[in-house]
């Protein structure tokens, strides 16, 4: 089953840039890792400071190898150097997904499906 995480990470707005420009190679290099399909931090123009959080992992089993291993333990000691003000992260199990857009090309928020 697809996990995905999504959340936020706010940082002091002076620190958030240069957070993210030394993190770069390492989610660069998250995405290699087996059941990485997707892995991105990006800053919202909107609210200074804040960077979003987004992953999709092919399974629990792909998140866990991750978090125990040493991408993610240096992406937790290389964002210790900047100052985090709060975080708010979640993790979402996937059991249907589909496009947005029909076979139509008309978006739909519903599901539409089986």
């Amino acid at each position: 089953m697809r996990v995905i995480i999504n959340g936020t990470v706010d940082f002091s707005p002076e620190n958030a840039a240069a957070a993210l420009a030394e993190s770069a190679q390492l989610m660069k290099d998250t995405r290699d890792q087996k059941g990485c399909n997707h892995y991105v931090w990006s800053l919202d123009p909107a609210v200074p400071g804040r960077v979003y959080v987004y992953e999709n992992w092919d399974s629990s089993e792909d998140l866990n190898a991750h978090l125990k291993g040493a991408f993610y333990a240096n992406m937790l000691g290389l964002l210790g150097k900047y100052e985090m003000l709060g975080t708010d992260i979640l993790k979402y199990r996937i059991d249907h997904e589909e496009p947005v857009y029909d076979p139509e090309g008309v978006p739909r928020g519903e599901f539409f499906t089986g």
